[in-house]
């Protein structure tokens, strides 16, 4: 079964929201601990694969479009 590139856009957002949430809490007195830059970053990483998707997205609907004309 294939999942549309939205539906794991916005599967990757959730993510990116969720570490997010998490590296908040887990900076106790500061941000520079190893666990907290983690979560940072595979939530950039997650953000990040969520944008691109969403373009795909995009780029594949106006595909479809033109090739409709």
């Amino acid at each position: 079964m294939r999942f549309s590139p939205l539906i794991s856009a916005s599967l990757y957002f959730g993510l990116g929201i969720l570490f997010t949430y998490i590296a908040i809490q887990s900076a106790s007195e500061t941000i520079w601990n190893f666990i907290t830059i983690a979560l940072a970053f595979f939530a950039t990483m997650d953000f990040v694969v969520s944008y691109r998707l969403f373009r795909l997205h995009l780029h594949v609907k106006k595909v479809k479009k033109d090739k409709e004309k």
